[in-house]
Protein backbone atom coordinates (compact mmCIF):
# COMPACT_ATOMS: atom_id res chain seq x y z
CA UNK A 1 0.00 0.00 0.00
CA UNK A 2 1.50 3.27 -1.15
CA UNK A 3 1.84 6.44 1.12
CA UNK A 4 -0.37 9.67 -0.12
CA UNK A 5 2.56 11.77 -0.14
CA UNK A 6 4.29 8.84 -2.47
CA UNK A 7 1.23 9.14 -5.15
CA UNK A 8 1.77 11.63 -8.11
CA UNK A 9 0.43 15.50 -8.01
CA UNK A 10 -0.92 18.21 -10.24
CA UNK A 11 -1.90 21.43 -10.36
CA UNK A 12 -5.11 22.37 -11.03
CA UNK A 13 -5.11 25.40 -13.39
CA UNK A 14 -8.71 26.85 -12.07
CA UNK A 15 -7.80 27.28 -8.59
CA UNK A 16 -4.28 26.64 -8.47
CA UNK A 17 -4.49 24.08 -5.48
CA UNK A 18 -2.26 20.62 -5.98
CA UNK A 19 -4.42 17.61 -6.23
CA UNK A 20 -3.12 13.70 -6.11
CA UNK A 21 -3.52 10.35 -7.91
CA UNK A 22 -7.20 9.17 -7.82
CA UNK A 23 -7.88 5.28 -8.04
CA UNK A 24 -10.82 6.06 -10.94
CA UNK A 25 -8.24 8.39 -12.73
CA UNK A 26 -5.57 5.43 -12.96
CA UNK A 27 -6.19 4.72 -16.92
CA UNK A 28 -6.85 8.58 -17.35
CA UNK A 29 -4.13 10.25 -15.39
CA UNK A 30 -2.77 12.35 -18.39
CA UNK A 31 -5.72 13.67 -19.99
CA UNK A 32 -6.72 14.91 -15.82
CA UNK A 33 -6.61 18.89 -15.47
CA UNK A 34 -8.58 19.86 -12.78
CA UNK A 35 -9.10 19.11 -9.04
CA UNK A 36 -12.70 18.58 -9.56
CA UNK A 37 -15.87 19.10 -11.71
CA UNK A 38 -16.76 22.26 -10.09
CA UNK A 39 -13.25 23.54 -11.69
CA UNK A 40 -13.35 21.96 -14.62
CA UNK A 41 -16.77 23.71 -15.26
CA UNK A 42 -15.43 27.31 -14.40
CA UNK A 43 -12.46 26.74 -16.19
CA UNK A 44 -14.35 27.41 -19.33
Amino acid sequence: MRRKADLPTKTCPACGRLFAWRKKWERCWDEVKYCSERCRRSAK
